[in-house]
């Protein structure tokens, strides 16, 4: 079979369950995947043979973008942040939107690195540990922690940390259940969970039936659990005019401020994503008394 057919085979299959621009990027994301194949080397070269070994992972694949699972974990991996991270049914997808609550932290840090006084950081609920290994990366003279509850998320995470050549302290616990956190730490950064059960219908097939819904969902009754409870541990293992970032649900940025307010913490700010959605919020921690 040609490149030529397999490419119309496989639009003509997909045709009516996707944008057609989305599934040329699927079609140029596999050829990358499995042929090793550029967008452009493709069609310069619209002749060339595939195997029939190459042929059946097309096929497979295809049948798993009809039931609309992510392309992120039929090839197993995905980009954030410049980085590489491999995702699988344990993690939750990265989203651009904690790109940009990564480059926040980023240009908040980059001008403190010492390697006299190493800042701590604790990323809580990892997950694929991007934000965690990103920091790490980009902030070398940093030490990073992160925790998630899932023992499969923690195997993919440490994965990722080795690929990306940093080292990050893994451990696992239930933040909703954690009384105390292991040491203190100069920043604490959450991706909690964070979208309300009434906001399900809001969401894309491929998110609601394959990414991890743990990661995702949160009960109507008290969307703001996770953000307590980290706020609430965050008061007692942050160093003094330590900071604590949040990724947060649009809808829910003014209750979450006077939650923050409320525990103790001032110069909260919160910061709109690239779509103007209040996305991200960050605070201090007041010094003890003296």
């Amino acid at each position: 079979m040609k490149i030529s057919e397999l490419k119309s085979n496989f639009k003509k299959t997909l045709s009516g369950l996707y944008p057609s621009e989305e599934v040329e990027s699927f079609f140029n994301i596999l050829s990358e995947k499995y042929l090793n194949l550029s967008r452009i080397e493709i069609a310069l070269n619209p002749d060339k043979t595939v195997s029939e070994m190459e042929d059946e992972k097309f096929q497979k694949a295809i049948l798993r973008l009809k039931i609309h699972e992510p392309i992120q974990y039929i090839i197993g991996e995905t980009e954030f942040y410049g980085l590489p991270f491999k995702v699988n049914k344990h993690t939750l997808i990265p989203r651009p939107e904690t790109e940009e609550l990564v480059e926040w932290i980023y240009s908040e840090f980059s001008n403190q690195q010492s390697t006299i006084n190493q800042q701590q950081f604790l990323d809580i609920g990892t997950g694929s540990g991007c934000i965690a290994i990103s920091l790490a990366k980009y902030l070398p003279n940093s030490k990073v922690s992160a925790l998630d509850i899932f023992e499969e998320a923690l195997k993919i995470a440490q994965q990722n940390a080795e690929m990306n050549k940093v080292k990050i302290d893994f451990f696992q616990k239930d933040i909703l259940a954690a009384e105390t956190l292991p040491k203190k730490y100069d920043v604490i950064i959450s991706n909690p969970p964070y979208v309300r059960e009434l906001e399900k219908k809001q969401m894309q097939q491929n998110v609601l039936k394959h990414e991890p819904e743990s990661a995702l969902y949160v009960g109507n009754e008290d969307p703001l659990l996770f953000y307590r409870t980290i706020s609430r541990l965050a008061k007692n293992h942050l160093n003094p005019n330590g900071k604590l970032f949040f990724e947060i649900n649009e809808y829910l940025a003014y209750e979450l401020t006077d939650l923050l307010r409320g525990e103790g913490f001032k110069n909260i700010q919160v910061k709109k994503d690239i779509f103007g959605k209040d996305r991200m919020i960050k605070c201090n921690l007041n010094e003890p008394a003296r």
